[in-house]
């Protein structure tokens, strides 16, 4: 008689779930650890400000137990997805009950006029590691709930990513250390620094809104360049995905450095798709930037 041999399995099957943006599927693989199987919306290289899922997209998000999305209105297309996705699947706003920042200039963190900082909400919640640290333990308790039975797992997970995202903290406290209080300002093109700049302590200048594409005038280039001017502004940060002419033509009448581009909206391909590498890039960039020289 011969045996039958039956296949292995393991005791639970993967999770799951899907995210809407390249920096959330980072944070849920690890908080998640082998209990997921994570798919991705929005790939490494989109634009999160324009993405719409496409019905291939939609195809892919069958049998998810859950939707993990960045949340304060970045993604656009949430009604549809929720109603696409019919009943029993939850969409998680991770950045919900994370503390906004509003683009106004009656606060402090911004430096410039309220045509620059002007109305809305700051989406890019996910540029301070204290947030992400909180969105550890946020995706934790939904992975908790979902699937009760690697609860243990899944607290652990959470525990882990938040103490690894406090680390960062420090160790951006640390490299900031390096530039003295009055040269902490930051000027970028679009409004995405926002939650960097108040947990380092930095003014924000942002020459656009919320958009990378926002018109400007010759009008609005001479009230930056006022701005710029006034406060003694050493250097300039493009962006890895937006067009930098507004400030070259900023350099130009200024005279201010133009230094390495940031990583501003995390969906860079290669290290600017993990939060860990987006944000080591950016710190070093900001700290060569504006750091005090050996020779002042």
């Amino acid at each position: 008689m011969v045996a039958l041999v039956w296949p292995a399995f393991s005791a639970t099957a993967a999770v799951k779930v899907a995210v809407t943006h390249p920096l959330l599927g980072d944070l849920v693989r690890q908080v998640g650890g082998g209990q997921v199987t994570v798919v991705d919306l929005l790939k490494p290289g989109g634009d999160a400000h324009h993405f719409e899922p496409t019905a291939s997209d939609l195809r892919e998000l069958r049998g998810a137990a859950a939707v993990f999305a960045s949340g304060k209105h970045l993604e656009n297309y949430l009604g549809k997805l929720a109603d696409s996705m019919g009943e029993g699947v939850t969409i998680v706003e991770v950045g919900r009950t994370i503390p906004s920042l509003k683009l106004d200039a009656s606060n402090d963190v911004f430096l410039c006029c309220p045509a620059h900082a002007k109305g809305g909400v700051d989406p890019h919640w996910w540029h301070s590691a204290e947030n992400m640290a909180r969105a550890a333990r946020i995706v934790s308790d939904e992975l908790v709930r979902i699937d009760p039975a690697q609860a243990a797992a899944y607290k652990q997970g959470g525990t882990a990513t938040s103490k690894k995202m406090l680390a960062l903290k420090s160790w951006a406290q640390q490299q900031m250390a390096a530039i003295p209080r009055g040269d902490r300002k930051l000027v970028t093109a679009h409004a995405a620094f926002g939650y960097l700049c108040k947990e380092y302590g930095f003014k924000f200048i942002p020459i656009l809104g919320l958009s990378r594409e926002e018109d400007y005038s010759p009008t609005y280039i001479s009230e930056a360049v006022r701005v710029i001017k006034a406060n003694g502004v050493r250097a300039v940060f493009p962006e890895d995905q937006a067009n930098p002419k507004i400030l070259r033509e900023i350099v130009r009448e200024t005279g201010v450095t133009l230094a390495s581009p940031l990583i501003a909206d995390g969906t860079s391909i290669g290290e600017g798709s993990t939060f860990e590498g987006m944000f080591r890039h950016n710190i070093a960039a900001i700290v060569e930037a504006l750091q005090k020289k050996k020779a002042e």
